[in-house]
């Protein structure tokens, strides 16, 4: 408010009777001005427009609400686990209201992923006030031997003199924000692939080959050390590496992509449980004829070792001058436990959370380094098959299991890496069918007839990730040419056209350049494009041209076979 002034007064003189009357002088004074303001309007306006906004505010805090203790543990829901821009975590929730507690504080903790529970009687790692929207960064320690990147958090409050957690518990979702390299690939002509034979790499550029797939069997990478091996430290552990084995793979896929091929790498667990233990899970161990182990990641030895591997893997194939590798599957078939990754029978929860474990933290190392890796889960053609007493578990079950438990812990950008072999192996002409492969989402298996079928079902909201279609390759496939080197030819021939007709599936690799001798001897399978003299089958031209514009020449003998005009 403005402060006025006034100079003086006014008198009046009246006349009366012509008397002139003396007249005390009249002592002009001035009044006595209202004190005077040191703040100007505009200050004055904003003191009083805080206080209104105090006010206001004090008006419209969330309420404090009694939560009981039952409904406690997930009154917090728990909206977000990133690493900021300044490469701390970022825990970032919201509530309703304020739960009653001892303080006004939240209180973050975390614990790592073979951890059921939270111990609350550790001193908590962060805390912010509490509120409806919410906020709780920490240090990542990135590369030290604390690293919280493989840790999962929560959100907790002090009631009783207890802490008490009140969220969901989340691991990171973007390790890629750490990553140096951002290798995905190249920019494929066509989705053709094979399963290729590393002494015949002069023919893979003949084939015209787009896509590779190679096993890496760890019982050849790890040593103990010694002369010739390559040292590796991480997370404060040192590791070491066959380096005449890794040459060999240095060799292998620097020439792969010289020749315009990318990479589908297979991690198999074969280590011995005597000399590495930590690798392999303690449930898988002991007691089986399988090739492969279930990962470990039930201690801290076992996520520092397979952190530790998978890093250095994808730390030298990513565009680092040893070749580059753009897609990493972990495991083979793993719902397969009996045959292809063996872990002790148990039920399916227990089984597909020790795999999630284990692959969120090769996830999170692979794509740490590499930011547009892709990392997959691979299944076998057994999809809905409702057996008694099956060894193995359904491919439909444990992937709905897995994809589940990683949602509900922070979902993250896995992809598929499906097996549509026929049913039975030897029947080379899928299209005919077969009373166990049907056109639905529970048919018992998955075969290239109804290979819509798998990709229907990833196309489901419960299947997405933000929203879209993830990415899903057939990375074995094979006929067999026993049947004859022409039904052969026309399997591969239509299968492949109907991987080209179909967009949400980014590659098939066929199995195999050159027959196995030892699938041959076992299964009486004899799927590769060569014979095991080298000799070419009628299949080497068809596969050859089958995505060019000679496609037509090669592949119009299939139609009379296949009784498809595709």
């Amino acid at each position: 408010m403005a402060v006025c002034s006034v100079s003086g007064v006014f008198t009046r003189h009246e006349k009366k009777n012509n008397v002139v009357q003396e007249v005390a002088p009249v002592e002009h004074k001035e009044d006595k001005p209202k004190e005077k303001s040191y703040l100007d309007e505009a200050a004055l306006k904003a003191i009083t427009d805080s206080g209104d906004r105090v006010k206001k505010a004090l008006d419209e805090r969330p309420a404090t609400v009694e939560i009981p203790d039952d409904q406690l543990s997930e009154y917090v829901s728990l909206d977000g686990c990133t690493i900021g821009e300044n490469g701390e975590v970022e825990v970032t929730a919201s509530a309703e209201a304020l739960p009653t507690s001892d303080d006004k504080y939240y209180y973050l903790f975390d614990a790592a992923t073979y951890e059921d529970g939270f111990n609350t009687e550790a001193e908590p790692i962060s805390k912010t006030y509490k509120n409806t929207e919410i906020k709780l960064t920490a240090a990542l320690h990135k590369g030290e031997a604390q690293s919280r990147l493989y840790r999962k958090f929560v959100v907790a409050v002090k009631k009783d003199d207890t802490f008490k957690t009140v969220s969901n518990s989340s691991y990171i979702t973007n390790p890629e924000a750490l990553a140096s390299y951002n290798y995905g690939g190249m920019q494929q002509s066509s989705k053709k692939g094979l399963l290729i034979d590393p002494s015949r790499l002069h023919e893979v550029e003949d084939l015209g080959v787009n896509y590779a797939t190679y096993n890496i069997p760890l019982n050849r990478l790890l040593v103990t050390g010694g002369e010739g091996s390559i040292a590796y430290t991480y997370n404060g552990v040192t590791y070491y590496f066959n380096g005449r084995i890794i040459q060999e793979y240095d060799y292998l896929f620097t020439n792969l992509n010289s020749k315009g091929v990318d990479i589908a790498a297979i991690i198999l667990n074969d280590v011995s449980p005597s000399t590495f233990p930590e690798v392999t899970h303690p449930d898988a161990r002991g007691g089986s004829t399988a090739p492969y182990y279930m990962f470990n990641a039930t201690d801290e030895a076992g996520v520092n070792a397979i952190a530790a591997i998978t890093s250095f893997l994808a730390q030298r194939y990513s565009d680092s001058g040893h070749g580059s590798v753009a897609m990493w599957i972990i495991g083979n078939e793993v719902n397969a436990r009996k045959e292809w990754n063996y872990m002790a029978q148990t039920d399916l929860g227990t089984y597909t959370a020790a795999y999630a474990r284990a692959f969120r933290v090769i996830y999170n190392a692979i794509k740490s380094t590499n930011a547009s890796a892709y990392v997959y889960i691979s299944l076998d053609q057994q999809w809905d098959r409702n057996m008694k007493n099956n060894p193995d578990y359904d491919g439909r079950d444990l992937l709905d299991t897995f994809a589940a438990t990683l949602r509900n812990y922070g979902d993250i950008n896995w992809g598929l890496a499906q097996h549509p072999y026929t049913v039975p192996l030897t029947d080379v002409a899928f299209w005919n069918g077969h009373k166990l492969v049907s056109n639905s989402a529970d048919t018992s298996f998955i075969t290239m007839k109804n290979i819509n079928v798998l990709t229907d079902y990833m196309n489901g909201e419960a299947m997405l990730y933000n929203g879209n279609v993830r990415s899903i390759i057939l990375s074995e496939v094979g006929y067999t040419s026993t049947q004859g080197d022409t039904l052969q030819a026309a399997a591969i021939a239509y299968a492949y056209s109907k991987v080209a007709a179909n967009s949400s599936l980014h590659a098939i690799m066929f199995s195999r350049q050159t027959d196995a001798p030892e699938e041959i001897a076992h299964d009486g399978l004899a799927m590769g494009l060569c014979t095991t003299g080298g000799g070419h089958k009628y299949s080497y031209d068809v596969f050859k041209y089958m995505d060019t514009n000679k496609r037509e020449e090669y592949i119009s003998f299939a139609r009379s076979i296949v009784g498809v005009d595709f």
